[in-house]
């Protein structure tokens, strides 16, 4: 009977390292390997610049009246032109920024502050916990968004800061139910299991097992939110619920502009432009994101 010879693996060179890429790492050359992504995170960061540095990039202020210059069409004196008692509505434009990415931001924030933690303990915890919880957040998602955000608003009062507060709390149902359906499906893992079997207390599975396993799906959910939290102010904005004159806002300015659509369109143009641009630009980065985050991505 003849011996069978089994050639021997081959060896790795002994100066050659095994490098093993980080998921932040893996995720941010996904992202820059899509074009339309990394236009939006260029304009996101543009406009946030632009909000950050307006006492120093705005060209006029953005309150002061000029009655020489009333409905002045775009020239160079006023690259947007003017509005309806000689504002700049440029320098309007970019302080309005403030207005609307800080009630995305913040609103946001107030919604994951509210319903993560939330959310976390219903997937975790089950039980009544979860039941109530849950009806909870049938309850508010049975009512429209901005339906929502307007009453919390009307009932709060006319400001920015109310604004902000209303629009979170009417977001916070999106974030509880996201981070529920993850801790669902993650707590069933081998991993959290053979944590629990080593004796980890209860709040450092969830803070640590399962938290940090969950954030990606998060991540995603915090740019689109974003954009309907730019929306939702401008809106609230528009009915004077949100920033109050002669504060600029870009749902104010479209308000004050509905009444000079014929004689000075521009007035119209350019915060809507400044809408559509920022809510598309989150709506992009969202996708981008959605894709360069997800395991299953080559």
């Amino acid at each position: 009977m003849s011996a069978v010879t089994v050639p021997a693996p081959a060896l790795a060179p002994a100066n050659q390292t095994l490098v093993i890429e980080s998921p932040r790492r893996r995720a941010w050359r996904r992202l820059r390997r899509r074009p339309a992504a990394m236009v939006a995170l260029a304009v996101i960061a543009v406009m946030i610049l632009a909000a950050l540095l307006a006492p120093w990039i705005a060209p006029y202020d953005p309150i002061q009246q000029s009655w020489r210059a009333v409905r002045k069409a775009p020239s160079a004196a006023n690259w947007f032109g003017s509005d309806e008692v000689g504002r700049d509505i440029l320098s309007r434009v970019i302080y309005g920024a403030r207005a609307s990415l800080s009630a995305g931001i913040i609103s946001v924030g107030i919604a994951l502050g509210i319903g993560v933690p939330l959310g976390l303990a219903a997937g975790y915890l089950g039980g009544w916990t979860d039941a109530l919880l849950s009806r909870l957040t049938d309850a508010m998602l049975a009512v429209p968004f901005l339906i929502l955000a307007i009453a919390l608003a009307a009932f709060l009062g006319p400001s920015l800061t109310n604004a902000m507060i209303a629009i979170g709390i009417t977001a916070t149902p999106i974030f509880l139910r996201l981070t529920r359906g993850q801790v669902l499906a993650v707590r069933a893992e081998d991993y959290v299991e053979a944590a629990r079997a080593v004796g980890n207390p209860h709040w450092r599975i969830a803070l640590r097992h399962i938290l940090p396993n969950v954030m990606p799906p998060l991540i995603v959910q915090v740019t689109l939110t974003i954009a309907t939290a730019v929306i939702a102010e401008a809106s609230l904005s528009f009915l004077g619920l949100g920033q109050q004159p002669p504060a600029p806002s870009w749902g104010s300015m479209l308000n004050t502009a509905q009444r000079f659509l014929s004689q000075a369109p521009w007035m119209a143009v350019f915060p809507g432009l400044a809408i559509f641009v920022t809510v598309l630009a989150f709506n992009i980065l969202g996708d981008g994101l959605r894709d360069a985050l997800d395991p299953r991505t080559k």
